[in-house]
């Protein structure tokens, strides 16, 4: 099976970045348990009966205008997110986000208000040697904090899984009063397999009011990441 690629962005586009270094770890839940999280006008996307909540950290950066330079030095930060697979009454598939942790405070302020994300401010780290990566956060506000250690593996090809979890094209939000969905685009993704080394979640997922699941993730990946663009949102 070959990555699916993405659809054309409608014009104009309003932002670009790159998102580098990502774990992906994932676990399987019934779309029951989190339906009541999901923006009106959208519900649980399901896979093969099951839907998935998201922790995924990463390196975002060289953040900036769809053409020029990009933003100095809030334009790149490091972002833990938590998120769900939503689709919507048109069909389109996407993300809603539960929390998206940075250490910038003006890139916490700027998403919350221009685009009404949950982001939070948090201290964080990322480190590298060699194939393993190690990412540290603590939310600044609540000392909600997590801890993943991942072993990167051999190229993981693409498949059915694959494609629900990654080939996502947009993110779901509600936002003054309305859904929004907010279109994106990159190249397919080359993922890795990875095997977790350390995982300490519960708190972070506690914090956004999902019960921890008592088992190992259902889904481990790695990527050292792709070049993304985004447009203006609709309705």
């Amino acid at each position: 099976m070959s990555w699916p690629e993405a659809p054309e962005l409608p014009w104009p586009r309003i932002l670009r970045q790159r998102w580098l270094d990502l774990t992906f770890v994932h676990w399987a839940f019934a779309p029951d348990d989190v339906a009541h999280f999901f923006p009106p006008g959208t519900r649980p996307d399901t896979f093969e009966g099951r839907t998935y909540v998201g922790l995924i950290p990463f390196r975002m950066v060289g953040t900036g205008l769809p053409y020029g330079p990009a933003v100095p030095y809030v334009g790149s930060f490091l972002e833990t997110n938590i998120r769900l697979y939503s689709v919507d009454d048109t069909g389109r598939r996407g993300v809603v986000f539960l929390s998206l942790d940075a250490n910038r405070l003006a890139v916490v302020k700027t998403a919350r208000t221009v685009f009404g994300l949950p982001y939070r401010w948090a201290r964080m780290c990322h480190e590298r040697h060699g194939n393993h990566h190690t990412y540290t956060s603590t939310v600044r506000s609540s000392g909600a904090a997590a801890v993943v250690g991942v072993e990167m593996g051999e190229r993981l090809p693409a498949g059915p899984l694959e494609d629900f979890l990654t080939a996502r094209w947009g993110l779901h939000v509600h936002h003054a009063g309305r859904t929004w969905y907010l279109p994106n685009r990159h190249p397919p993704w080359i993922l890795n397999a990875a095997s977790i080394t350390a995982l300490e979640a519960d708190d972070l997922l506690g914090s956004v009011g999902l019960v921890p699941p008592e088992r190992e993730p259902d889904h481990v990946a790695f990527s050292a990441g792709v070049p993304a663009e985004f447009a203006r949102w609709t309705a």
